[in-house]
């Protein structure tokens, strides 16, 4: 499994920026997909996860940081994953990282924290700035 990050770069507070994932190597439906970030000096988080959809329902959760401003998305045909960033903050510079793991058909849960990944991406670098 690989993962491929991009998106990444230069945006003013307040304006908009698409991450990607692309995935390959697994069947995208029966993944789940976190979005991890890291800023200077500071521990890597959980920003956004969905579950698998094996099922035909996902479920997703956000870091309250982020909640009514991220969204998280997934297109299986196309093998990527996607994390719309709203009214961009200072707060949310850093490094983000995708990552995703396997799950059992049936699985609808998804996890902030990465111990549940097994497989990880490069990040690709926010920076938010006027």
């Amino acid at each position: 499994v690989q993962l491929q990050a991009s998106g990444g770069g230069l945006v003013q507070p307040g304006r908009s920026l698409r991450l990607s994932c692309r995935i390959s190597g697994t069947i995208l439906t029966y993944n789940a997909i976190a979005w991890f970030r890291q800023a200077p000096g500071r521990e890597r988080e959980g920003v956004s996860c969905i579950s698998g959809a094996s099922t035909g329902f996902s479920n997703t959760d956000y870091a309250e940081s982020v909640k009514g401003r991220f969204v998280i998305s997934r297109d299986s045909a196309a093998d990527i994953a996607y994390l719309q960033m709203n009214t961009v903050t200072p707060e949310d510079a850093g490094i983000y990282y995708c990552a995703t793991v396997v799950q059992d058909i049936g699985d609808t849960w998804c996890s902030l924290s990465a111990r549940e990944y097994h497989h990880w991406g490069r990040g690709t670098l926010v920076t938010v700035s006027s």
